[in-house]
């Protein structure tokens, strides 16, 4: 049974990561053929793990037809900003009822910490890594275990098009310190136990990001379907 599961596991964790960055292709049908040989999986476990992504959203299925990569659209990504949006409100919201002053300094210690690497670092994974760290340490703080777990599964729907919102702010004069000071306004509220500055800087700092979602997904798909020379 375990050497099964850990099958399964190791098919699940790697084509997770190959849905994330949209190795395949928005709306591409997933041969399993290839992807048993590619993965060194037999059809069981492979199947598990595909039914698993499609559970997550990941991957979508249509019967008779098979597997299929999810779609990349505007609106899509929008309404997945719109929830994100929603469950980092209420985190934050429980946050500053229930967090402890300690755990509230521990995470303003975290931006202290990272911050010289954010200011200078070009690779934008490892700087989209260090926001969804924030992100995801923000979220605990509201000691409620789904909330995570949900902002978990939306941070990976829309981690690349999140690449290439970097990308543009990248190109923006001083963007990095502007995302950095928009982390600590959230903190400084939080800390000040205020509900309603947290709350109007966590979804202002999220929407801004939502408005960019139409330019965001054209690159995108632009990425995607022509090579870079």
């Amino acid at each position: 049974m375990s050497k099964h599961l850990s099958s399964v596991d190791k098919a699940y964790a790697r084509l997770r990561e190959m849905a994330v960055a949209f190795e395949f292709k928005p709306e591409e049908r997933l041969n399993e053929s290839v992807l048993s040989v590619q993965l060194g999986a037999s059809r069981t476990p492979l199947r598990e793990a595909l039914n698993r992504l499609v559970a997550e959203g990941f991957l979508t299925f249509k019967t008779g037809r098979g597997f299929f990569c999810r779609a990349l659209s505007p609106t899509r990504i929008s309404e997945l900003y719109e929830a994100r949006q929603a469950i980092e409100t209420e985190a934050v919201r429980r946050a500053v009822a229930r967090a402890e002053d300690a755990e509230i300094a521990a995470l303003g210690a975290y931006l202290d910490k990272i911050e010289p690497d954010y200011e200078r670092c070009d690779d934008l994974s490892k700087l989209l890594k260090m926001d969804e760290e924030f992100h995801h340490r923000l979220a605990k703080l509201a000691g409620n275990a789904e909330l995570i777990s949900m902002l978990d599964n939306i941070t990976g729907r829309i981690r690349y098009v999140r690449l290439i919102n970097l990308e543009i702010l990248r190109s923006a004069p001083k963007s990095k310190a502007g995302q950095l000071s928009a982390h600590r306004r959230i903190i400084e509220a939080v800390a000040s136990r205020d509900e309603g500055a947290a709350i109007k800087a966590i979804r202002s700092h999220i929407e801004r990001r939502r408005e960019e979602t139409a330019e965001a997904v054209r690159i995108a798909f632009s990425k995607l379907y022509v090579p870079e020379s």
